[in-house]
Formats: C-alpha cells, structure tokens, sequence
C-alpha cells in the first residue's frame, strides 16, 4: 500500500499523456483476426543479406561496445550517402553520432539544446513523441496548423506568425507522419529564410525520406546557410524495414553533437554492434530493396486512399512514408468514436487523429504497410461499418 504523501511523478512526466499509439497497438495484440492499420511498422521482412550481416557480427563475436559515437566505419558509409544525395559534407569522425533510431536522436536534440521555457515550433498534426519530447526537456511547444487544402504541407507563412522571442528551434517530420505531407522546396526556403533571419535552429526528421512518391525531397539542410543551424535526424526502420533493429543517425555541427555525445553516453553508451553492422550492409547494398519496398508502397497507397474516396472518406494523396489520413467528421462519430468501433466491430486498427494535435481531429491514421490483400479486406469492412452507422 502507498503511505507516501507527496507527490512521486515529476510534474513533466505527468503533464505528458500516454502515447495514442501505444493504447491501440496494445489492444490489437490481443486480437488475432485483427487488420492493423495503427502502427507504421513496415510488413516486410528486412532483406535476407542485411539480416545475414547481423547474424555474422554475433556469430563472429563482435559483441562489445562501440565508441560512442558508434562505428567510424558505418559513420563514414552514412557521410558517403549524404554526401551522394544532398551533396552535404560531413565529418564522420566529429559530425554525425549512431543513435538507438531517430526516436532517441529526437531526445537527444530537445535535451541538448532547449532550456526550460524556450519554445519549439514544430507542425499539426506531427508525430506524437515531438511534443512530448519537447515537454521532457523543459521547453514548450507551439504547434503551427497544417490544412488538408494544401495537403498538410506546413508552410512558412504559418510559421512566421508562430514565432516570439522565446522561440528557439522548428522541428519538422518531412515526410509527415501521420499526414504523408512532403514540403515543397518553396516552403523550406522561406522556413530556412525564417530560421536565419531568427537565428534558430532547425531540427528535421527525415526517417522517411526514401519514401517519397512523385515529388522531390529536400533536405533543408542543404539549402544556402543551412547545414550550419540544422540537426539532420535520420535512421534505418523505415526505409529498409529495420524498425526492430534500433539504428538511427544525428548529423550536426560538431559543436552540437559533442554537447548530445555527453547525454548518449551516460544514457546510452551506444548502439548495437550488430545492428550497427546490419546498417553497413543496408548503405551498401540495400539500394535495390528500397527502391522494391518504395514502389510497392505506392501501389498499395494509391489503391487505398481511392478507395477511402470512394467511401465517402475524403483523404489527400500522400506524397511520402505509408499514411493515410481520411477525414471521417461527416460520419457524426469523434475520430475516438471511429477507431474503437471500428476496431470493435470490424476488427480494422486505425488510430485517432487527435493524437496527432489538435488539428488531427476528426481525422484518423491508417497505416497502408500492410499486405496489398489486407488493404483490399479492409475497405470491405469499412464500406460495411458505415453502411452500419
């Protein structure tokens, strides 16, 4: 029994909810019948020969810590790519740190360079660990809404009018998760206009970067003056199915990631040797996986989100990652309402766009990286759910 008085949770800890996510992944466990739509975890396996590369590290005793920074090896073959897609250079041994997944670099980033009450603009509806993230180390968020007419694409205009004294770093998901909003070249140059004229920093998550269907992705950190004041936070999970295999990257000036080397070193001390191997494989030979994986993304995602159309479900065509996200307010359910009888009653998982940001509401995710078969069954089912209601 608790006999303690005071209060034992830290007023950050408990001013952040639990993840929108996590409630429903945990109810569709115990489901077997259940077509998850919630989660964004890739239905492929990852390739047999980056999987290979991983049992042979184990299998060759590799098996002790790495530096911290992780291994100079796969740092150099991660320096090698950026240099080949944005012609960025950077310094492998001092500019760019192997994280347990982009989720950690995100941390990493909040705790090292936001003080308490500085505040860090990022889009709505965005990836549910931002704010959170934010709140952890002390800072505020101040969401910008994004609007399904210009297909959720934040824009620069927006954000200019977000921005105080206090502000000291945009965070931008590019692609968008759970929008699969890409933003145009145009905006980040006026975001990147924005952050010099401000002095701010500019943090982007590019984790589904691969993953982007008939436009073009820019990493703002490549554009004029801007590698300098950018964190460039990208990783494996997506792009080659690697989501349990925990790598990710941080590239940043070097002053900057000297000052997240200190957090990743007392909390993490470093990534897996052998899914630090497994990521060498993938940069080196993967490229024909990725292309496999990112076309048949598109074919499933085009055929999903009109059939959503079709139902009545008005959804935009997602230019990146493997979301859709339907408008479902005309069906005179809450976006939470939807979701669980949805899950209920037709045994399909989607997650709540409210858990998004306040501008997901009336929204819901449903993640399309599933088997192109179960897609199919579930628009069968959400046809005869809302024939139902």
């Amino acid at each position: 029994m608790d006999t303690l008085k005071r209060e034992l949770l830290s007023q950050r800890v408990r001013s952040v909810k639990p993840s929108g996510i996590r409630k429903f992944f945990d109810i569709i466990n115990t489901m077997p019948d259940v077509i998850s739509l919630g989660v964004g975890e890739p239905d492929f396996v990852t390739p047999e020969h980056i999987r290979q590369a991983g049992i042979d590290s184990i299998q060759q005793g590799h098996t002790r810590y790495t530096s911290n920074y992780g291994m100079l090896e796969l740092r150099e073959e991660i320096a090698t790519m950026l240099q080949r897609r944005y012609n960025l250079t950077y310094d492998p041994a001092k500019e760019i740190l192997v994280t347990v997944g982009v989720s950690e670099g995100v941390d990493l980033t909040m705790r090292t360079l936001i003080d308490p009450g500085d505040e860090v603009i990022s889009p709505d509806p965005g990836y549910v660990a931002y704010e959170a993230d934010i709140v952890f180390a002390g800072g505020v968020p101040v969401p910008v809404p994004t609007y399904a007419k210009y297909n959720f694409a934040v824009r620069a205009t927006e954000i200019a009018t977000a921005i105080t004294p206090r502000t000291k770093m945009i965070l931008i998901g590019n692609p968008n998760n759970p929008t699969g909003a890409v933003v145009p070249r145009a905006e980040l140059e006026g975001i990147a206009k924005l952050a010099i004229e401000h002095d701010l920093i500019v943090a982007i998550d590019e984790v589904y970067s691969r993953l982007v269907y008939g436009t073009e992705h820019v990493s703002i950190a490549a554009l004029p003056g801007m590698q300098e004041r950018t964190i460039l936070l990208d990783g494996f999970s997506k792009a080659y199915a690697m989501t349990g295999w925990r790598v990710g990257y941080v590239a940043a000036p070097a002053r900057i990631l000297e000052a997240m080397l200190k957090i990743h070193q007392y909390t993490i001390m470093c990534a897996g040797t052998a899914p630090q191997e497994a990521a060498i494989e993938a940069l080196r030979h993967g490229e024909a996986d990725v292309q496999m994986m990112h076309d048949d993304y598109e074919r499933r995602g085009r055929m999903f989100v009109a059939g959503l159309n079709r139902l009545g479900l008005p959804a935009c065509e997602p230019k990146g990652a493997f979301y859709a996200f339907p408008y479902i307010g005309d069906t005179g359910m809450t976006d939470d309402e939807f979701a669980e009888k949805l899950l209920f009653e037709e045994e399909v998982a989607v997650v709540p766009g409210s858990a998004f940001g306040a501008c997901g509401v009336g929204y819901v995710r449903a993640a399309y990286c599933t088997a192109y078969d179960k897609l199919e069954e579930a628009l069968v089912r959400i046809e005869r759910f809302l024939k139902k209601h």
